[in-house]
């Protein structure tokens, strides 16, 4: 039987990670909920046999339901009736599944009837869902709105729609709108709320709304009248059962075809204040935004690994000239950058987990009773590194994502181009991941200021003072080296003290750190299990001194002057 857990070693590797007791301990309150519930861990060794038992089942579900169904979801997609959508029976079939196998809501606390999981294994199943088809991690990983609604509603709020959530209802985030794309503070959808019923009603429109007609909703609108920037914008529960909303159509995309994606009309739609008015978009959102982006480098590690398996197995059976085409340097060039590409933001992924797994259970706990003072020293740190890494592994995971299906199709040929290869869907589904939940331009400009504040570089420092088998040691010193040019880098742009200029090399700069912090993550993989790591360290490494060479070449050569010809030249009458 196919189980895309089992089948991928790598990820009881990073269970395994020295970090993880750490975090479970601290989730898990040293194990008080054993007392409680009876599936509750005894300790860290109980906890991990839970989550490889849990993975186990999502891996079998993926393989032996999800992904045979991916194709004829691809072809069938949702379909609207009368305002609402309908799902195509196979993606029923896929959520029926995992609700049947209680997989909704993994993260929430047990007292909801969660499983209280770390983010790390529960990305680990949005990743493996996501290899199975990327459109449906886009309906089951939606879930994961529920974690705002536990941050920051409130009790009476939780009580009533977490249940439900790890029941099977499932979630959407209305954010954007036909006139405000990435520029959330424009927002317009308008809140009233009426005194004397105590309630308040939502009145407008909403566009490219992912899963937009499922059960809860979190809306983003402005609550505040007169107001046309973010501090007029609040946050709010609507519930389907209310009514008051329809579908007016579904987009038609590219890829992902399977997860409907919406225009909404709000008439007079009931809603439910989350938290305090005005903080919608400055704070829930930004958090619920956060937790979105980890979803696609999950979402975008997933469709990598897709997309190596169809390229790997095909070059295998496909056989040119006399030999099997994964025998020419050309190709077997290609799968082992794919290979090291995914291997590399995998291990982006789950460090970055780790950062938000830490900071998110101390805040948590920090609710219930006052931190020790080395608690809130580890929760400014790994808020600190959450906050630089999310944006950073978001863009180059999701580039990586197009990349490797761009090659996957390569290796397939004139067959590639045809629908009647997997490799096709994963080209298309790949090109939305560095686009939607902010694209790969304003996550450059969410990571630059950690290039300027110097986080990145304070976490490259870290990562050096690690010891290596001998064998290692090359690598290292090449990553030493690419760290050298990128702090040139760095202080080459800063010295001008001209803003535009900086901006216009922000990602290379983005970049650069980007393929110094992947190539140590990878390194300290190979030092731990070289047999599963070694071959993708010096692949990537390699990779990525070249490309920190070009960036480094381009700032050196680069003149103010000349961001004059990059320019548009605006005619006018």
């Amino acid at each position: 039987m196919a189980n895309f857990f089992t089948d991928t070693p790598q990820f009881k590797h990073y269970l395994d990670h020295p970090l993880m007791k750490r975090i479970v301990e601290l989730r898990e309150r040293n194990y008080i909920d054993k007392n409680t519930y009876d599936y509750a861990p005894l300790d860290f060794e109980d906890a991990l046999d839970s989550y490889e038992k849990v993975l186990e089942v999502v891996g079998e579900i993926c393989g032996e339901i999800i992904e045979p169904n991916a194709e004829e979801v691809d072809k069938t997609g949702p379909t609207l009736h009368n305002g609402r959508v309908q799902y195509a029976p196979q993606t029923q079939e896929n959520l029926d599944a995992l609700v049947k196998a209680e997989l909704m809501g993994m993260t929430f606390p047990r007292r909801y009837g969660g499983l209280n999981f770390s983010m790390v294994p529960y990305m680990m199943s949005a990743e493996i869902v996501s290899r199975a088809d990327a459109s449906f991690q886009n309906i089951w990983m939606l879930q994961d709105c529920g974690e705002t609604i536990y941050e920051f509603g409130s009790e009476e709020q939780k009580n009533k729609y977490l249940p439900r959530i790890i029941k099977g209802e499932t979630m959407s985030m209305d954010l954007t709108e036909p006139d405000a794309g990435s520029d959330l503070q424009s927002v317009m959808l308008k809140a009233t709320y009426n005194e004397a019923e105590d309630q308040w009603y939502l009145n407008g429109v909403k566009r490219f709304i992912t899963n937009g007609d499922s059960h809860i909703h979190l809306v983003l609108a402005r609550s505040e009248e007169g107001t046309k920037d973010a501090r007029g914008l609040s946050l709010f529960i609507y519930d389907k059962n209310n009514g008051g909303v329809t579908v007016r159509r579904i987009e038609n995309k590219m890829g992902i075809k399977g997860a409907p994606t919406c225009e909404l009309v709000f008439k007079n739609a009931k809603a439910e204040l989350v938290g305090s008015r005005r903080l919608g978009l400055i704070k829930y959102v930004m958090s619920l935004m956060n937790g979105a982006r980890l979803g696609i480098m999950a979402q975008s590690v997933g469709i990598s690994e897709a997309a190596y398996r169809e390229a790997y197995n095909y070059a295998i059976e496909r056989r040119q000239f006399g030999k099997a085409i994964i025998e020419f340097p050309a190709v077997y060039e290609m799968i082992a950058n794919i290979r090291a590409k995914t291997d590399a933001s995998r291990s982006l992924l789950y460090e970055t987990c780790r950062f938000v797994d830490m900071y998110k259970t101390l805040e948590d706990i920090s609710r219930e009773r006052k931190l020790t003072p080395e608690e809130r020293k580890e929760l400014k740190y790994y808020s600190r590194l959450a906050d630089a890494f999310t944006p950073l592994g978001k863009a180059m995971s999701s580039e990586f994502a197009n990349q490797n299906a761009y090659d996957a199709v390569q290796v397939h040929g004139g067959s590639g181009y045809m629908k009647d290869y997997k490799c096709e869907r994963l080209y298309r589904d790949a090109r939305i991941t560095n686009i939607y939940e902010g694209t790969t331009q304003l996550q450059v400009v969410a990571a630059i200021r950690h290039v300027t504040t110097g986080t990145y570089l304070q976490r490259i420092k870290e990562y050096e003072t690690m010891s290596v088998i001998p064998e290692l040691e090359p690598l290292k010193r090449s990553l030493s080296r690419m760290t050298q040019m990128y702090e040139k880098q760095v202080g080459i742009l800063t010295s001008k003290k001209d803003e535009e200029y900086f901006d216009f090399h922000a990602r290379r700069l983005v970049e650069s750190a980007g393929h110094i912090i992947m190539g140590y993550l990878l390194l300290q993989d190979a030092n731990r299990n070289p047999q599963l790591f070694r071959r993708s360290a010096e692949v990537y490494i390699h990779y990525g001194q070249v490309e920190v060479i070009k960036n480094y070449n381009f700032v050196t050569k680069s003149r103010m002057e000349d961001i004059g010809y990059y320019k548009p030249v605006i005619l006018t009458e």
